[in-house]
């Protein structure tokens, strides 16, 4: 093959979350050699780092876990429809050691870079302690894995206590009689608001733009309701795996102004109790898309905002002006907006009173200083790219990914793309519906197919050809602003980052067109994905040497 390097492993997947677990597991199954390094000391992904007061799925528990063994299905037990943290992790961790995958991990190690070889057709991927070489690269990064701060002077001064919800430590943190200031009120802000809200001795919520929050409507599973779950499992999991969104809600067939308003209001307070995103999947089928029709709803919820927070100017400032419902990712709740009637809880419209700095005491406005003993960053992520773009990864030719998506990333299905043979990123950029692990389960799914293929037909590497991923880019970016309800303050642009480029960084596609190109691809065996020998970045081609060591290669 050009080299007489042989790789270490066949398979070499970064990160323990929910699409990298089952990444591994197909994997193991199959017969491959195969490793996984994970930066955290246990499995989760998400789960495992966001462990925040409050912090629970907004998709239902029994769809957002796996399909792939009804024996697991039917052995676990979720406690709520929408469940905790500390209850995800648990599952996580059975989920590994019930299909004895741990001993394939490798804990506490960060990748720092990851090069492509084309003489030997592998991966040189290392970090500190660690090295090694393989022929295949997954990287289950995830798109919530990059925590952002903002650029506050003097964040660092502070003397008090500091956390990020996305880098949560183990240790309780005791907000009893506290000071607290809550930066952000997007996702996992609105979650934390509530529950820590009658510790504190007071609570500080400095709010840049508000969001349409509406109710989780959680609640425990009932002794019958398991019953019921665990003998429909074939059911369940032939819905989620046909539902366009991979969600078990119904999708109305009704538009907005086919009823009455009479009709609408009614409508509308059924839809107002289903749980989590119900709110958009069972709602009229034009609310996303019609201005009007979108309107119409957006002046329900504030409606129910104004009826849930007592004082008037409050509610004003909890209810958005600058997008309708879902033009940003919206959050579910319970309880947030009531806890603003607490006397104990304030907010702060940063819009009105910008923050000017943070000091050893606590955080400075417009307005003065106001003093802390905790101060919460619920200031979201680098979404979509953030953890890929720090991979270190350079692909052929001496290309690095960083630099290949400056301008935003360029994909094939959001799993792989060219100039980066033998190397994918299931649950990445143009993927997904933001972290939904249906639409990482069919990419992993796809994943594992070709490489299977490129096995069984003797293809050292894999690489999709250029015109691929630009039918995919191109067509996302279309319809990121034709389909797509989302706007471009929102996150899913990467509008959040500063310096970042504006890019939509989600499948606005949909599921169906997704898994109507990967059947495309599988019918014809690939075309196009398999490089002739002899071809720039294979074994063998003319310039394929040696690529020089990772530290050199990553400008590092």
């Amino acid at each position: 093959m050009g080299s007489d390097r042989d790789a270490d492993v066949d398979i070499l997947i970064v990160g323990a979350g929910v699409t990298g677990i089952y990444q591994l597991y197909r994997a193991r199954e199959a017969g491959y050699s195969v490793q996984m390094v994970e930066q955290g000391t246990g499995v989760g992904g998400t789960w495992y780092w966001n462990r925040y007061p409050g912090c629970r799925y907004d998709s239902e528990s029994y769809t957002y876990g796996y399909f792939f063994s009804a024996e697991l299905f039917r052995e676990w037990e979720w406690t709520e429809h929408f469940a905790g943290q500390a209850e995800n992790e648990r599952y996580f961790n059975h989920v590994v050691d019930k299909f004895d995958l741990r001993r394939h991990i490798r804990f506490n190690t960060k990748v720092a870079s990851a090069v492509w070889d084309a003489a030997s057709a592998t991966w040189l991927v290392t970090g500190e302690g660690f090295s090694t070489r393989t022929r295949y690269l997954v990287a289950a990064t995830g798109v919530l894995s990059v925590p952002f701060y903002p650029d506050v002077p003097g964040r660092e001064s502070f003397r008090g206590e500091a956390y990020h919800t996305g880098l949560w430590p183990k240790t309780p943190v005791d907000f009893a009689g506290k000071r607290v200031a809550v930066i952000g009120t997007g996702s996992s802000g609105v979650q934390v608001i509530p529950v820590i809200a009658p510790e504190v001795a007071s609570l500080t919520v400095y709010q840049r733009t508000p969001n349409w929050a509406t109710p989780l409507n959680n609640r425990p599973i009932t002794a019958q309701e398991q019953a019921e779950l665990k003998a429909s499992f074939p059911a369940i999991r032939d819905a989620v795996g046909k539902s366009p969104s991979g969600f078990l809600h119904t999708h109305s067939d009704k538009s907005t102004f086919d009823d009455s308003p009479e009709e609408r209001q009614a409508f509308y307070e059924r839809v107002w109790r289903l749980g989590g995103f119900g709110k958009i999947i069972s709602n009229y089928r034009d609310m996303t898309l019609n201005p009007e029709a979108n309107a119409e709803w957006s002046r329900f919820v504030a409606a129910k905002i104004r009826a849930a927070v007592d004082d008037p100017a409050t509610a004003e400032k909890l209810i958005p002006t600058d997008h309708g419902y879902a033009g940003k990712r919206p959050p579910y709740v319970t309880d947030y907006y009531e806890a603003f009637n607490r006397p104990n809880v304030e907010l702060v419209d940063l819009k009105q009173t910008p923050i000017t700095a943070v000091t050893e005491t606590g955080i400075g406005t417009a307005a003065g200083l106001r003093e802390f003993d905790i101060i919460v960053w619920a200031t979201g992520f680098d979404f979509g790219t953030g953890a890929l773009s720090r991979l270190g990864a350079v692909g052929r030719d001496g290309l690095p990914l960083k630099e290949y998506w400056a301008d935003g990333p360029l994909t094939y299905l959001g799993l792989m793309c060219h100039h980066f043979p033998n190397f994918f990123f299931p649950g990445g950029p143009h993927g997904a519906a933001g972290n939904n692990p249906r639409y990482s389960g069919d990419q992993s799914d796809f994943i594992a197919g070709v490489i299977d293929f490129a096995r069984e037909h003797g293809h050292p590497v894999i690489e999709v050809p250029k015109a691929l991923e630009d039918e995919w880019t191109n067509m996302v970016n279309e319809a990121a602003y034709t389909i797509s309800p989302f706007k471009e303050i929102s996150y899913f642009f990467g509008t959040n980052i500063p310096g970042k480029a504006k890019a939509f960084l989600l499948n606005s596609l949909g599921r169906p067109k997704l898994l109507q190109m990967m059947e495309t691809a599988v019918k014809s065996d690939y075309d196009g994905f398999f490089p002739a020998p002899g071809t720039p970045g294979t074994p063998d081609s003319p310039g394929a040497t040696d690529s020089p060591d990772s530290t050199q290669a990553t400008g590092r």
